[in-house]
């Protein structure tokens, strides 16, 4: 060990050579063959003034790349490096790359940050959608439960509850609610040629401006985190925002019906299209696929969840669903379709309804006639999807409709009952009333010069 006041111009140390940063006036230092692995078991060193010439050779750092610069950035008062002298531009040249280094390691300080950040959002959103995915089951079971405990009252049959399941539905989403850290709930990222969207606080940033660049660059969009419903308004904007695109991809996005896939047909353009099993119960089910080749037939799918499209798939696709394009347009009235298709497709469906003896279901034909005519086969167009809020605004709006015309009728029953209770009665009044107004009016003029008097009073106080 070092005394800590002792006075040394050189000391060449074997092994306790941390100890000598304890040195004030030391200048010289030879750690050649110490092992020395890591820049950090020398850097107290860098607070020495008086040090200016120090030797690392054989050592481990030595090897490195950057040895050179950083002993230099670090011990500015250095004058031998190794036996060897330093000059001006290799401090300059050493300072230069430190600087490099620093902003370097910096940089990659931020990225990392920025990797943890985002990790941290998804993982907030991933709980965001899983509180409300278990809401929606709790909401299921609890009408279920009331419609069950309807049925027990009416069998005459007593339901037990117990106290863990009396707790109202709000006191339990809150209590999930405070263990939520309070981040972002949503997440827009381009990566490369892909556009990631997670949450349903991500569609808004559709509508903001991107970069020409940017916003040519995109080929893919992936949804993830994010109600299908909530985004299906957006897919009429995708084509305007990103001109490129041509694969959708789909994640935890709750399809669970064939219908929901009519809505892919708003953006008029798709070569891909990826729905993932996680999110999606629509993947079980083992027609989906042939379902969305039928629908999206004007769209020359290549592939779907990266399995190439064939000839076959086609085929059986239109075996299998071209009946239902067929119904569908067989049972809509013809007024309904008029109003839905624009003028293109009005000529289309006038010449659909003129061919004689065409076949439902053959995809040939259906080929030709999207040839003819281009775009989607008018069939198919009414086979649209509309989604929950719609459809609820409509049911409301109908039952709305509905009391309010059922509370007119009732008005107007109601008043032509009154007058034909007051017909009734007046038919049964009117014979005595008739003979009292005569009575009366006999009475009245019995009197002839009387009555003349009270006529020309009754004219004089009008005046």
């Amino acid at each position: 060990m070092f005394n800590r006041n002792q006075c040394c111009s050189k000391v060449t140390v074997n092994r306790n050579w941390k100890d000598v940063d304890t040195l004030p006036c030391l200048q010289r230092l030879f750690l050649s063959f110490n092992n020395i692995s890591s820049f950090d078991d020398i850097l107290c060193l860098a607070d020495s003034s008086s040090l200016s010439d120090i030797t690392l050779d054989g050592n481990p750092i030595a090897q490195e790349s950057w040895y050179k610069h950083t002993v230099l950035h670090h011990m500015m008062q250095l004058r031998q490096l190794d036996m060897k002298r330093i000059t001006e531009e290799e401090r300059r040249v050493a300072s230069v790359a430190a600087r490099k280094e620093e902003e370097k390691k910096r940089e990659s300080n931020r990225q990392t940050l920025l990797k943890e950040k985002k990790r941290l959002t998804i993982c907030n959103i991933a709980r965001h959608w899983e509180m409300q995915q278990n809401r929606v089951a709790l909401l299921s079971a609890s009408e279920q439960d009331k419609k069950d405990d309807e049925l027990s009252q009416i069998s005459g049959s007593t339901a037990y509850v117990f106290p863990e399941e009396s707790r109202s539905l709000d006191s339990i989403l809150s209590n999930a609610v405070q263990g939520l850290s309070v981040l972002d709930c949503h997440l827009v990222e381009v990566e490369g040629d892909t556009l990631y969207l997670y949450g349903s606080g991500a569609l808004d940033c559709l509508d903001r401006n991107w970069s020409v660049q940017t916003a040519g660059a995109v080929t893919t969009i992936s949804f993830i985190f994010i109600e299908f419903d909530e985004l299906v308004h957006v897919l009429t904007k995708l084509k305007i925002k990103f001109p490129n695109f041509l694969h959708l991809k789909f994640k935890e996005t709750n399809i669970v019906t064939l219908q929901q896939f009519n809505a892919l047909a708003q953006v008029h353009r798709i070569e891909q299209l990826t729905v993932d099993h996680q999110g999606n119960p629509i993947v079980s089910f083992t027609l989906w696929k042939y379902y969305v080749l039928f629908r999206l037939n004007h769209f020359n799918l290549q592939k779907i969840n990266g399995t190439k499209i064939t000839q076959n798939d086609i085929v059986m696709a239109e075996r299998l669903f071209g009946i239902l394009a067929y119904v569908a347009s067989s049972e809509f009235p013809h007024y309904r379709l008029l109003l839905l298709l624009g003028e293109s497709k009005k000529k289309q469906w006038r010449y659909l309804l003129e061919a004689k003896g065409k076949k439902p279901g053959t995809g040939s034909e259906e080929s030709s006639d999207n040839r003819r005519f281009g775009g989607e086969n008018t069939s198919r167009a009414i086979l649209n999807y509309t989604t929950r809020d719609l459809h609820t605004e409509k049911l409301e709006e109908i039952k709305e409709r509905e009391k309010f015309c059922q509370t007119y009728i009732q008005d107007l029953v109601k008043e032509a009952a009154d007058i034909n209770m007051k017909n009734e009665s007046l038919q049964k009044l009117w014979p005595q009333m008739f003979i009292e107004l005569v009575r009366d009016a006999v009475i009245e003029i019995r009197n002839k010069n009387s009555y003349m008097r009270l006529c020309l009073q009754r004219i004089t106080d009008q005046k």
